[in-house]
Formats: structure tokens, C-alpha cells, sequence
């Protein structure tokens, strides 16, 4: 019997012996916890001016679609297209909403933006840009537009479509007469008060001002083959965060989807963000959002001709570095 209590007690001590010396199943090595720990969500800060065609931002945003792609997009405010191409230049921002005209410039020495998206585009049931007549201006056609001033943004689009507009329209060179008045809101305010006879305007802003008397005279549904915005990043956050701008895109075609299924839903988001204004809360119609796509060789070749035309420097900007499709979804 003490026998048998002795090698009972020799078993357990070499169970237990050996146990010790086996790694424990539930504690993995630490270089493979490392690798199953969550990558830390990337930042993407996007220069955004107050228009339209910001809203699928703040929709990824309310939706959480930003966080599937283990991304924390910020929207930072600017007044005017300047001012947003200097956030970009100091790089305060990854990327913006701009247009092809912004792009070129960046890219006059060397490829220092691309263009990875539409923002949005203009279609005949849906203008984007409207030129506006003071209220007491007199002007109510085309024709009387000749020779008067047009407040605008220099080097933008809005520009860019004035001219193209008028020119479509039969103005000669000499018959269109802009003057820079860069900053949306002070161009808005000129025009209310009858100091400047006539002003480029984007929607819904134009729809406010229309609503307090301002006269369309012309839109770019007309021509919608010139008028669009862009989704650009710096190169250097591309090329740093391939997935990052890929999974922005991602969430961005997905707030599109749900911004084009009921558009409407949105309405409060877009007083709350200063996309629409107060006094047209419940009236604007928020028109289809474009699907992915990046702007044609023809769109850019045209806007490089304008930018000759005014004699600004383009440089080196070619589409094929500038422009890509890559990271669409």
C-alpha cells in the first residue's frame, strides 16, 4: 500500500513536471498578438469649401461608412478656392474638392496633386453654376450681358465656365468682362446689393439669392460638358496611404448611393453643415450625385487651352500623371 501511494505520488509529480514545461495554448507569442492587433485609423483631412459638393463627406460621416475602411475623416472649412489651395499647399489638408483648373496649377512644376474622382457634374435637368443679374440691374438676357461686369473667382472654374458659357453663347473675347471677387460670400453680398450688376454663383447659394430677387440669366445646363468638381489628394498622401484614398472612395460611392436613393433624408444635414441655407431648409431639391468616374483627356485638354487663352502658366501638368482611376471601387 505505501508502495502504491509512493509511485501515485511520483505520476503526479511528473505530470505536473512536464505541464510546467510546455508553452501555455492560450497565450500566443507576442509577435503574433502584434499582428492581429488593429491597425490605428488613418486621418484624412479634406479642404472643403461650402457648396454641394461636400454633402457625401458629412453623409459617410453621420452614416459611420468612414469607419469600415478604419479611416477618421475631418472636413476643414475654407471661404474660397484660394484659400482651400493654400491649406493644400501647406499641407494642412490631404485632399479637396476642387476643380481641374486648381489641379493644373498645383501641378505647373512638378505633379504634386491628382484627381481621383468627380465630385459632381452638371447634366441638363441639373445645373451646378448659375450667372446671376442684380435685382435691379436690368438684365434679363444673354445679349445683356455683353460688356458688363461678372463677379467670379479668378483661375477657377468659375471663371473658367463664364467664359466658356458667353463664348458658347456667341460673346466675343472682348465682350466678357469679369472682375475677382473670390470669396463666395462677398461676391453673394455684392450682388444683393445691386454693386455688382452680375456674379457666377454655385447652387444652393444661387437659389438664395434668387430667392431675394437676384434674375437668372444663364446656367451651365446649357453646356454641361464644361462644368464639374473634383476629388484630388496630394501625391504624397497617395502615395504614403493607397488604402486610405481607396477606402475614402469606397465610402464616398456608398454615401452617393444612399444621398441618390433619398436625397431628401439629408435635408437637415445640409442646413446643419451650411450647405443650404436656412431660408431654403425644405425647399432645395438636392439634385443625383455622379457615380465613380474621373474627368476625360477632352475636359482636360480643354481647360489647359482656357488657361493658355487667359496666358497662365501650366507648365508641366499632363493628364496622364494627374489624373487616375485607380482607387475607384
Amino acid at each position: 500500500m505505501k508502495h502504491f501511494r509512493i509511485l501515485t505520488f511520483l505520476t503526479l509529480l511528473i505530470a505536473l513536471t512536464l505541464a510546467a514545461c510546455s508553452p501555455a495554448a492560450s497565450e500566443p507569442p507576442a509577435d503574433a498578438a502584434a499582428e492581429t492587433a488593429p491597425a490605428e485609423p488613418v486621418t484624412i483631412r479634406i479642404a472643403a469649401l461650402p457648396v454641394l459638393d461636400t454633402l457625401p463627406i458629412y453623409v459617410a460621416q453621420q452614416e459611420g461608412l468612414f469607419e469600415q475602411y478604419n479611416l477618421t475623416v475631418e472636413a476643414i472649412p475654407a471661404s474660397s478656392a484660394p484659400k482651400r489651395d493654400e491649406l493644400i499647399n501647406a499641407a494642412q489638408a490631404d485632399g479637396m474638392i476642387n476643380e481641374v483648373m486648381s489641379t493644373i496649377f498645383h501641378n505647373r512644376e512638378e505633379t504634386r496633386v491628382q484627381i481621383v474622382r468627380y465630385g459632381r457634374v452638371a447634366t441638363a435637368d441639373a445645373p451646378i453654376f448659375f450667372i446671376l443679374a442684380a435685382k435691379d440691374s436690368g438684365i434679363e438676357s444673354v445679349d445683356a450681358l455683353k460688356g458688363v461686369e461678372i463677379g467670379v473667382s479668378q483661375g477657377t472654374i468659375i471663371e473658367y465656365l463664364t467664359d466658356r458659357i458667353l463664348q458658347a453663347e456667341g460673346f466675343a473675347d472682348d465682350e466678357i468682362n469679369t472682375i475677382a471677387v473670390p470669396d463666395i460670400g462677398q461676391r453673394m453680398a455684392l450682388l444683393g446689393s445691386g454693386e455688382l450688376p452680375a456674379a457666377m454663383l454655385p447652387d444652393p447659394l444661387a437659389s438664395l439669392v434668387m430667392q431675394q430677387g437676384a434674375v437668372l440669366v444663364i446656367d451651365d445646363s446649357s453646356h454641361p460638358e464644361y462644368s464639374y468638381s473634383t476629388i484630388a489628394f496630394r501625391k504624397a498622401f497617395i502615395d504614403a496611404n493607397p488604402e486610405a484614398v481607396r477606402g475614402f472612395l469606397a465610402a464616398w460611392e456608398e454615401a452617393v448611393a444612399l444621398i441618390n436613393a433619398d436625397p431628401q433624408k439629408y435635408a437637415d444635414l445640409m442646413v446643419e453643415r451650411k450647405l443650404v441655407p436656412p431660408p431654403l431648409a425644405g425647399q432645395f431639391q438636392v439634385p443625383q450625385f455622379v457615380t465613380a468616374g474621373v474627368p476625360t483627356a477632352a475636359q482636360w485638354d480643354d481647360a489647359i487651352a482656357w488657361a493658355g487663352e487667359k496666358g497662365l502658366e501650366t507648365g508641366q501638368a499632363s493628364y496622364a500623371e494627374t489624373v487616375t482611376d485607380a482607387y475607384l471601387p
